[in-house]
């Protein structure tokens, strides 16, 4: 079933507010490696790459926050 306009136009309006693109390049071939790990891991290629992206800057605070504190 198609959506309706209002539809269209809730779902604009969400993502105006609510979410921030971002457009990523990958070497060749590296899409499907991230679309095979994220169905292994049950989620979509977006929440796999938004989950990396997370634990990634928090391992980097907390190393951060090592060195400096030691």
């Amino acid at each position: 079933m198609a959506r309706t306009e209002a539809e269209d136009r809730a779902i604009r309006k969400y993502e105006a507010e609510k979410i921030d693109k971002i457009m990523i390049r990958v070497p060749k071939g590296m899409r499907a490696q991230v679309d095979a790990h994220a169905k292994q891991q049950g989620e979509s290629r977006n929440r796999f790459i938004t989950r990396a992206i997370i634990e990634a800057i928090e391992r980097d605070v907390k190393g951060r926050e090592e060195k400096e504190y030691g």
